[in-house]
């Protein structure tokens, strides 16, 4: 078996190793990075069909109404009128307006819901959850005994629809029961990559076997976290720690329509004082001129060297052939403006373009 340091191990780590997957730490996880390669795996997905081990996603469920339970005050976005059996994406702020966490809100009844909440942050996404939610409200965090496999690209319906008789009438962003395997478990038609995806939660003792199951479809292959990287980027996704951070808001990151200011929610106050006092960044995507990647942390430049912002995230697009990037902004640019990418030692041109750069997708389909 294979450990990076004193990283977790998930269910499948001994299927990863076996199937020569280099592994990687990622948010204190031992991960695949990548099986046959970044290039090829990016195929399988956006041709075939990807299969991903994210068993490190964390997974909450909450009882009571929004109300009484109090989980319509931590999450930004308008909950109210979410019909059961469907899915929600949404942030949850500290008291300045920063940005905690983004999750995604599923739910399961008028006073049963599910959080899934990004590896890195359980701790204190739990921790957040108990100090906010009311006494009365009930919480379990089930993230080590859920594994999660998302099986992503436009042959995954044909791929799943095998296995799960009625998968093919899950609409985007809509979850329901399943039989699969002989276990009711909770199948969403979401993803992080751009196409037509669905995420499964499983019993983590039980895995294995549909980790297996899945595979035996020649139409699907294992893809690491690297390929899943680029897939999100170029749908202009963001990554938390990257894109969003305790000091970024949702706003800053181009989140705006994601948080409903019509309602109460915690850091709101924090977040309109961060908009009046004029301290606020802007997203902004924008594509090398050449195969040159820009990478987190370098500057970005105005063409006459003023340094106006920073990349959060970027990669060499397969779909572009083109180096690709998202950035934060101190003033906004729209598409066509030109601008630099870099460091000391070496400076590239590229040119801001709206969001997603990856347009081709079978995401909805």
């Amino acid at each position: 078996m294979s450990n990076v340091g004193s990283s977790k191990n998930t269910a499948l780590v001994e299927e990863h190793v076996s199937l020569g997957a280099k592994m990687v730490d990622f948010a204190g996880w031992n991960m695949p990075l990548q099986y046959e390669g970044i290039l090829q795996e990016f195929e399988y997905n956006r041709k075939t069909a990807s299969l991903f081990d994210c068993s490190h996603m964390g997974e909450f469920f909450i009882e009571g109404t929004l109300t009484a339970s109090g989980l319509s005050r931590i999450v930004t976005q308008k909950l109210t009128d979410m019909p059961v059996k469907t899915c929600r994406y949404g942030t949850m702020l500290n008291e300045n307006g920063g940005t905690i966490d983004d999750l995604i809100v599923y739910k399961i009844s008028e006073e049963k819901w599910m959080v899934v909440v990004n590896a890195a942050n359980i701790d204190k996404d739990r921790r957040h959850f108990l100090a906010h939610l009311s006494k009365s409200s009930g919480f379990q965090d089930v993230s080590l005994q859920t594994a999660k496999l998302d099986l992503q690209g436009p042959m995954s319906r044909e791929v799943l629809g095998r296995l799960v008789p009625g998968i093919q009438t899950l609409e985007y962003y809509g979850f329901d029961h399943f039989d699969l395997l002989g276990e009711k478990v909770i199948i969403s038609r979401t993803g992080y990559t751009g196409e037509l995806g669905y995420e499964i939660y499983f019993p983590w003792t039980k895995v294995k076997e549909l980790w297996k199951e899945i595979l035996k479809n020649d139409n699907v292959k294992p893809t690491g976290l690297g390929v899943r990287d680029v897939l999100r980027i170029e749908m202009c996704y963001p990554l938390y720690g990257h894109e969003l951070e305790e000091i970024i808001s949702p706003f800053d990151a181009g989140l705006k329509k994601f948080v409903d200011l019509s309602k109460d929610f915690i850091g709101k106050d924090g977040l309109l004082k961060r908009e009046d006092s004029g301290l606020k960044r802007n997203l902004v995507c924008f594509a090398s001129s050449n195969r040159r990647a820009p990478r987190a942390e370098h500057k970005l430049y105005s063409l006459d060297g003023y340094e106006c912002g920073v990349v959060t995230s970027g990669t060499f697009s397969p779909a572009l052939t083109c180096g690709i990037g998202i950035g934060l902004v101190r003033e906004p640019l729209k598409a066509g403006d030109q601008i630099i990418f870099g460091d000391e030692k070496s400076k590239n041109s590229a040119v801001v373009v709206s969001r997603p750069f990856y347009k081709s997708g079978s995401l909805k389909n």
